[in-house]
């Protein structure tokens, strides 16, 4: 089969490797329907993951369509189209018993395109696919719900949930890229009173816009005076770090106020500096974070009943063949406009 392969900081190819087969009582082997690319498969090949070895086919965001399962798999049967989750789960050790799948101490957690062979192929080996699938119902479009595999759920969880948006909270979201336009689509959900979105391109503070913020600012202003005036020189409630560079995580503790939370969703391969001098006395939570996945049912639910738009963030679609190309635009969102790219077989 074919698929891309991370060969070191800088190198890919698509390429014939051998078709997965089974493992593991608990694997399923997936013929790939819809797949897409991550901001992390970027931060990755910039070598900011050294875990990631070469010769690692990338890609943990996934639908496909169910070959073959293992034997100690149920309630999955050759056929069923599946949504493959960005997190494996055992489903048996003592994370995965409270729901916290992205620690998962059983062999899970985050691994396709890690640690094991990903997705960003024809066919993918799926492990512990009972409890790391998601049946879609036939009114679901396979490129919809990709979209739950990681961007939504890791912004809902690890922006806004671990951020505790409330209604009536002003919310600055530090990114406006995939993760940041998801993060103000999710935060919608608790009827904060300000949405503003920051960045550097015309074309993502655009974006964000259609998403829903009510306020942009190019991040070569001064982002601290206009989140000030807008709060009466308090601060945001929630700042959203949704970059994965220190100067993001540095302006989002800039611009909270006392008492309020930055939320970091980014991958970092860089250290930040922590301005303790500055923040120790003003009560500021911060959280980190793994997507655990445990709200993507919820989030299917709302897809299928029509109460959640993930089109919106599909710019451009290629056949799997077009790897390389799909890369390429989404690398260079400035010059492409990308948001997310989807490839199908």
């Amino acid at each position: 089969m074919k698929a891309l392969v991370y060969h070191g900081p800088g190198r890919r190819s698509w390429e014939d490797v051998p078709k997965p087969e089974l493992q593991a009582p608990t694997d399923a082997i997936i013929k790939v329907d819809a797949v897409t690319i991550c901001g992390t498969d970027l931060h990755i090949l910039k070598g900011d993951v050294p875990e990631v070895e070469p010769g690692r086919i990338l890609g943990h965001e996934a639908v496909g369509t169910v070959e073959q399962v293992g034997a100690a798999v149920s309630g999955l049967k050759p056929g069923d189209r599946v949504l493959a989750s960005c997190i494996s789960a055992c489903g048996r050790c003592s994370y995965c018993r409270i729901g916290v799948y992205g620690q998962c101490q059983g062999g899970g957690g985050w691994i396709l395109g890690h640690l094991v062979d990903g997705v960003q192929a024809e066919y993918a080996r799926i492990p512990f696919a009972g409890t790391s699938t998601h049946l879609l119902p036939d009114n679901v479009a396979s490129d919809a719900a990709v979209m739950l595999a990681d961007v939504l759920p890791t912004s809902y969880e690890v922006g806004v949930l671990n951020g505790q948006v409330r209604p009536g909270d002003t919310v600055v979201i530090v990114g406006a890229g995939p993760i940041g336009l998801a993060a103000i689509q999710t935060a919608q959900f608790y009827s904060p009173s300000h949405i503003v979105a920051v960045d550097f391109a015309a074309s993502r503070l655009d974006a964000a816009k259609q998403f829903g913020a009510d306020i942009t600012v190019n991040a070569a202003e001064d982002v601290a005076a206009v989140v000030a005036e807008l709060t009466g020189g308090a601060g945001a409630d929630t700042a959203i770090e949704a970059v994965g560079v220190p100067e993001s995580f540095e302006l989002c503790t800039k611009l909270v106020r006392p008492g309020g939370r930055v939320a970091n969703v980014g991958v970092h391969g860089k250290p930040a500096t922590l301005h303790l001098e500055d923040l120790w006395i003003k009560n500021v939570t911060i959280t980190t974070g793994l997507v655990d996945t445990v709200t993507t049912p919820r989030l299917l639910r709302m897809l299928a009943v029509g109460r959640l738009d993930t089109d919106r963030f599909i710019t451009h679609r290629f056949g799997l063949p077009e790897m390389d190309e799909a890369y390429d635009v989404f690398a260079h969102p400035a010059d492409s406009g990308a948001l997310k790219v989807v490839l199908f077989s």
